[in-house]
């Protein structure tokens, strides 16, 4: 994809209003601030019914010569289950050694050297950063939801649901979103149809058009993290005004219920906003 693109007129319109955001169902982690549930009003703003696709981050690349964090560190965090078993030993993270530092890895080579987006041109971009999804918004002339946003967004209009479409991991035996299925994380049987990543419009879209806003890739927000909360009515919240760490939001392939049921629309994680991995992109929003 390459030349000027209108990046909003696909966008999803939404009026906003009051919801119960956050949780504290017995699947939350309180340690995550994922709770106290809480009243929480939007204003009307639009969404991106999709991640950003690697077609899209492409044309932004092409037009800006946009140089990913990823590019600039030469190096990226990549699943080890997704690398040949003949790739040469790298530096793992010691509380996840199923992560693998891996050299060259970045956006157009998310295994690393040797492998490429062919293919997966509609899949979302991931090895990019919170700096560069902000890099990629002002481009687009968009910007990335708030935390509150991004979450009435992805609920659909369901109050206080764990998932987009109501409250079974499997309505009717019907797998509904990319994650691991089997033994994490040393067998995925692909039951849901894959491996990795999948494409950002793959499984139905929520009530409010939205597609994979759980599973498939962690999405980067607007606000910096905290795990306190303001108490009582609050409208518009943009989180902490300080802090280093900004707020992901709706898991991605890796979870599963064996260590990580953060692929709830409550659920919420940090990193520092250079941080890229394999499985981490965006969406964009706008003003309505």
């Amino acid at each position: 994809m390459a030349g000027p693109v209108d990046l909003s007129s696909h966008l999803s319109r939404l009026d906003g209003g009051w919801f119960s955001m956050g949780s504290d169902d017995a699947l939350s982690y309180p340690e995550d601030g994922e709770g106290p549930a809480r009243r929480v009003r939007v204003s009307p703003f639009a969404p991106d019914p999709c991640c950003v696709s690697n077609a899209y981050f492409g044309a932004f690349v092409d037009t800006t010569g946009h140089v990913t964090d990823a590019e600039r560190y030469g190096a990226s965090f990549v699943f080890g289950g997704l690398l040949p078993d003949d790739f040469p030993p790298t530096r793992a993270v010691a509380a996840a050694p199923w992560w693998r530092e891996v050299l060259g890895a970045d956006w157009r080579h998310p295994e690393g050297p040797g492998s490429d987006l062919a293919g997966r041109e509609n899949h979302p971009v991931v090895h990019v950063s919170w700096n560069d999804a902000i890099a990629y918004c002002a481009w687009a002339e968009l910007r990335l939801p708030t935390e509150a946003e991004w979450e009435y967004a992805a609920r659909g209009g369901l109050e206080q649901q764990p998932f987009p479409w109501g409250d079974e991991l499997l309505p009717g035996g019907r797998h509904r979103m990319n994650v691991w299925n089997g033994s994490f994380p040393d067998r995925n049987t692909r039951e849901d149809g894959y491996l990795g990543t999948c494409p950002v419009d793959a499984f139905d879209p929520n009530g409010y058009g939205l597609h994979n806003t759980t599973g498939n890739v962690w999405e980067w927000t607007a606000d910096r993290f905290s795990t306190g909360h303001a108490a009582g009515p609050c409208e518009d919240p943009a989180g902490p005004t300080t802090g280093t760490a900004r707020v992901l939001r709706g898991g991605s392939y890796l979870c599963h219920a064996s260590y990580c049921r953060r692929y709830r629309v409550s659920a919420r994680m940090a990193n520092t906003p250079e941080s890229s991995t394999g499985n981490i992109g965006f969406r964009c929003a706008g003003s309505a």
